[in-house]
């Protein structure tokens, strides 16, 4: 077992070229990781210097690659802009203002051997999105389609705990090789840290580990290629939702809400941007629906959206109890009455995508 006190040191000894300080004394190293075997970070420069540490990185990684006992590096150098004060937009115009704004990503590709890469967005958290995408996933892999699940939540990775698979990939020429279970191919950053440990990765290096977990795992191959990779995205409409955007095209986005008030406006949030990026929203699910949050609020807000209301799941125990266990319900009961309301949600969405 590799130790952080090790990877520090190791780190410490490739001298920061402006500072004269090894690259932790210097502050460049940020959201260290260290598991077992593999250990990686963040090399955080100034904007104008980034060609310059192109060879510290380098040298970097040979530090750690040198520890023994370690297996695998990842040391990513990220560029942040200088810091400067707030541009003024008084008396300018919307064209002048709007120049400096960032324009929507372009798609690149999608993953090798994916035919449809689905989203499932929430706009807010603590809404029950990542329950819903794995239980929509069992629910396609029980139509006869080949289903892959990304968890793209890197700061609160929930799938490993609800499809009960833990342990790191294996690797294979290069590739990712994702767990399976209860039908589905499985990728989670969850799989590659220890539970209790803390993401503390600022937007780049979250973005990375996305991209490499979006591009590099196996999902499919060219003689059995996955039908429908559904991604589980974090709440919010910030970093990782606009990387996946760019990095592959989406098929669709599936928004799960809550009935009440607090959790539809984020919810039409989250619609506003997948329309501003091109990306059609399939369907909006109410999730936790009954007594306690109320009904019928976000049937409401799919039909003040112009979008499709693929259906409501009732504040369940069960389905929270399944998760937890590490058996989706739609798996653990498929004949109940929540696996069948996934059903008519499945085969809504897999209509939707020409599935």
């Amino acid at each position: 077992m590799v130790e952080r006190t090790a990877v520090i040191a190791a780190l410490d000894a490739v001298i920061d070229p402006l500072s004269g300080q090894g690259l932790v004394a210097a502050g460049l190293v940020q959201g260290l990781v260290v598991t077992d075997d593999r250990a990686g970070f963040a090399l955080e420069v100034d904007r104008r210097q980034a060609a310059a540490y192109a060879p510290v990185r380098d040298a970097a990684e040979a530090a750690l690659k040198a520890i023994p006992g370690m297996a695998r590096v990842s040391v990513i150098l990220t560029a942040e802009a200088a810091s400067a004060p707030a541009p003024r937009t008084a008396g300018l115009s919307k064209a002048a203002v709007d120049q400096g704004r960032p324009k929507a990503p372009v798609p690149t590709d999608r993953p090798a051997h994916v035919r449809r890469v689905l989203a499932v967005a929430s706009g807010k958290g603590g809404v029950g999105k990542s329950t819903v995408a794995v239980n929509l996933a069992v629910a396609l892999s029980r139509r006869g389609l080949s289903v892959g699940v990304l968890d793209a939540d890197v700061y609160g990775p929930s799938l490993p705990t609800m499809l009960g698979v833990s342990g790191q990939p294996a690797y294979e020429d290069g590739a990712i090789i994702p767990h399976q279970a209860h039908g589905l191919k499985a990728m989670s950053v969850g799989l590659l840290t220890r539970m209790d440990d803390a993401m503390i990765w600022r937007g780049p290096m979250a973005s990375q580990a996305i991209t490499q977990m979006l591009s590099q795992t196996r999902w499919g191959t060219s003689e059995a290629p996955l039908d429908v990779l559904v991604i589980d995205l974090p709440p919010g409409t910030g970093d990782v939702q606009l990387t996946l955007i760019q990095k592959t095209p989406l098929d669709g986005a599936v928004i799960v809400s809550t009935p009440q008030e607090v959790a539809l406006a984020d919810a039409r949030r989250a619609h506003t941007l997948f329309q501003k990026v091109g990306v059609p929203t399939l369907g909006l699910i109410e999730n936790m629906s009954g007594d306690v949050f109320g009904r019928g609020g976000g049937e409401a807000e799919a039909e003040r959206l112009s979008i499709p209301f693929l259906g409501d799941l009732p504040l369940d125990a069960a389905l929270r109890q399944a998760g937890d266990a590490g058996r989706p319900l739609a798996a653990a009961d498929p004949l109940g009455d929540v696996a069948s309301r996934f059903d008519i949600i499945a085969a809504a969405t897999a209509s939707a995508l020409d599935l």
